[in-house]
């Protein structure tokens, strides 16, 4: 079966009341303010209750914790407490798993039931006391539940349901093999329910490999009627690779959002785009996996309590980040799968609020710009960069906005002293424009920019090498950068196959597949080239995960003269 959600989501629409869901559940969700099914819900819960297994596909912000938490809760009510979990629920990163369980919570109050999440960073000895006790709903990541499970402190012989949310993602950072593990932890008897963003083989793999017969719901983009403006508003600049960070600054400086989210591919892309951006007086925090979890938690209270105005991360650091009153959504190269652009911008224009979706694309990038139009049936608009004399005029504008807001206070009659002192020897019309003029200089003042120069068709991407890749080569690299050759202890005997490499890689690390080179694989093991800039983090990043089962030595390649 399978539903696919068009532009009018549901023609009629009896509230969740009509979705057989139990009295405790609705009153949660009215107490919560909770009126309509958005249209997951609407299509997802019935057939969820009903016991189906599902396949939906949806981005972040549509609803589908819900869709598939009420559901959950619905089932536990119904039966037994068993002494282990009557439920799982398998996330990407920490942020979501905590995100969930809230909202599980906050679902089930009135049920009394027992939520736990779990994941690396949490000291274990909390975990353990609670599954000790007793718990109805498991919320964690992939590598911790596999590491309860081993450790015999996570049984899962009572699981009803079993939820992968956000599976892309999932197997994008690696965690396939041990999301297999823990399903065969699990009673066949399961219901089985898989949300995704994008539907990529690999998730259609999985499905009909553990789903039996799923329901499977698309939704598909709401579109916008005859003269009514889209609520996110999608703009790209072309712009050379050099010119890059000076051209983020300077759009930012127009654009003055109130709170936005700077994507990057790299954790070393994110490190230097948040170093530049504090240098030039915005206040932006990282966000990556290769920070220590105290460093995140800090970040996102800081996030939460509005101390932070822009966040620049990696696409996995942020899977599962709800900001509230975000505004812009900044992609600082242009996503290498269409379906990852539509999740990013998917984070504003929420609830009818108008957001701003911007782009930075090199030359080349400019084809994978159409594959986008193509997907989402919308325009990007290609805008020219701000001149400096646009930001001049935008820093004047700033200027004459805080004017206008203290002369519609009525805090001014404590100056009059120093105008009453001045206008003696002075035009009062001077005083005004020096008054100005120190203001405008206490906020930046002028701007003292070279001009972003107009890239060229060939600017900052030159044809590739084309040496010849024998013995396993997957693509050309581009000639300007130099690479690194890793070493990878796996190889043919374990089955190891180049696409293995380049999602563990390009998941685990935030690099883009196209970024990684040749590709060599012999029986015992692998040499993969990257850039250099970027060895050392892909090493540290590929120590902490595994291949095919397995967490392979990884290292710089040793040559032997």
């Amino acid at each position: 079966m399978v539903v696919t959600m068009e532009n009018d989501p549901f023609e009629s629409v009896a509230g969740f009341a009509g979705l057989g869901l139990r009295a405790e559940l609705l009153r949660a969700l009215t107490s919560l303010g909770y009126e309509e099914p958005t249209p997951i819900q609407q299509e997802a819960i019935p057939p969820l209750v009903a016991g189906n297994d599902l396949v939906g596909q949806a981005a972040t912000g549509t609803g589908k914790t819900a869709a598939f938490a009420l559901p959950v809760l619905q089932a536990l009510a119904a039966g037994r407490r068993d002494a282990g979990p009557g439920a799982l629920v398998l996330v990407p990163t920490r942020e979501l798993a905590e995100q969930v369980s809230q909202a599980v919570h906050r679902y089930g109050r009135e049920l009394g039931v027992r939520v736990l999440p779990v994941y690396g960073g949490q000291p274990i000895g909390r975990q353990l006391q609670a599954l000790a006790r007793g718990v109805d709903v498991v919320v964690g990541t992939p590598g911790r539940v596999l590491d309860h499970i081993e450790r015999g402190t996570l049984k899962l012989g009572d699981v009803r349901t079993v939820v992968l949310d956000e599976a892309d993602e999932m197997l994008d950072m690696g965690f396939a093999e041990d999301i297999e593990a823990i399903l065969a932890e699990t009673p066949e008897t399961r219901q089985t329910v898989l949300f995704s963003a994008t539907m990529p083989p690999r998730i259609d793999g999985i499905a009909r490999r553990h789903l039996r017969n799923p329901v499977r719901i698309t939704m598909g983009r709401k579109g916008v009627e005859p003269g009514e403006l889209p609520l996110v508003r999608q703009s790209a600049y072309i712009v050379a690779r050099a010119h890059k960070t000076a051209a983020l600054g300077r759009i930012l400086d127009v654009e003055a959002p109130t709170s936005a989210i700077v994507f990057c591919r790299t954790r070393e892309e994110v490190d230097q785009v948040t170093e530049t951006l504090n240098g030039r007086g915005y206040r932006a925090e990282a966000l990556h996996g290769g920070m220590s979890q105290d460093q995140r938690d800090r970040v996102m209270n800081r996030l939460r309590a509005g101390s932070t105005e822009l966040l620049v991360a990696t696409d996995v650091a942020a899977r599962g980040l709800d900001v509230e009153q975000l505004t812009h959504v900044i992609n600082f190269n242009v996503p290498a799968a269409p379906e990852a652009y539509v999740h990013r911008i998917g984070r504003v224009g929420r609830a009818g609020r108008e957001g701003s979706a911007i782009t930075l694309a090199e030359p080349r990038e400019q084809r994978m710009l159409k594959a986008i139009e193509r997907l989402t049936g919308q325009r990007i608009t290609l805008e020219k960069l701000p001149t400096v004399t646009d930001l001049r005029a935008r820093r004047l504008e700033l200027t004459r906005t805080a004017l206008q807001a203290s002369l519609e206070t009525d805090d001014l009659e404590r100056f009059r002293v120093v105008l009453d002192s001045l206008t003696d020897e002075f035009d009062v019309e001077n005083i005004a424009l020096a008054a100005v003029k120190l203001l405008h200089e206490a906020a930046g003042g002028d701007v003292e920019e070279e001009e972003i120069p107009s890239p060229s068709p060939a600017a900052g991407d030159r044809a590739p090498s084309g040496r010849d890749r024998a013995g396993g080569g997957r693509r050309d690299r581009p000639s300007d950068s130099s690479v690194a050759r890793l070493f990878f202890g796996i190889g043919r005997r374990a089955g190891l196959r180049p696409q293995d490499l380049v999602g563990a890689i390009a998941g685990e690390s935030g690099l883009s597949a196209r970024d990684i080179g040749a590709i060599q694989i012999t029986d015992r093991f692998s040499l993969v080239e990257v850039p250099e800039p970027a060895a050392d983090m892909v090493i540290a990043a590929m120590q902490r995960s595994t291949i095919r089962g397995r967490r392979p030595t990884v290292r710089r390649e040793r040559f032997v003269r």
